[in-house]
């Protein structure tokens, strides 16, 4: 014969129910954190694409314009001049290199500002040194510098990229 049970368990006590809670609770959390962490670290890594992208279009100009290599040199508060050289009212052959060189300066100084976070912070220097005999290679160094919110610390990281790269110079 078989037994029938009364007071046979069914369903969760309300201790396991809230244990069962407590731990999905910790694990969200984490996936919180996680997806805080991951944003912070995508736009990161978003600005330090556009600085690249940045350097990489100086880069492009000083290549185009061999000529005068040696006027793109700017300091971080150099922001070049204004020549009009790459505007559509002015014929670029009216521009010589130097001039051409320091309206790409200051064209790529302002665009930088405006692609990266905190403008007053923003700041980039062009640094070409000569070959040394018997080299023929003129060194360009570019570094641009730019803060980042700190959520964490409730302040500013500061961040920077730099390239180094060889040219030759005509």
């Amino acid at each position: 014969m078989y037994r029938i049970n009364r007071h046979t368990q069914k369903g969760f006590s309300l201790i396991e129910a809230l244990v069962a809670f407590l731990i999905v609770s910790v694990g969200m959390l984490g996936i919180a954190s996680l997806q805080t962490t991951s944003l912070k670290s995508g736009h990161t890594a978003a600005m330090r694409t556009v600085a690249v992208m940045k350097a990489d279009e100086i880069l492009e100009s000083m290549r185009s314009n061999l000529a005068a290599l040696n006027d793109y040199t700017a300091g971080a508060g150099d922001m070049g001049t204004d020549n009009g050289c790459s505007q559509t009212t002015v014929a670029s052959a009216t521009c010589t290199p130097t001039q051409m060189a320091r309206d790409e300066i200051f064209r790529w100084k302002r665009s930088l500002i405006e692609a990266l976070p905190n403008n007053a912070s923003t700041t980039a220097s062009v640094v070409v040194t000569p070959p040394a005999p018997p080299s023929t290679m003129t060194t360009v160094v570019v570094t641009i510098n730019w803060s980042e919110r700190d959520v964490e610390n409730a302040g500013s990281t500061n961040m920077n990229y730099s390239v180094a790269v060889q040219m030759e110079q005509n």
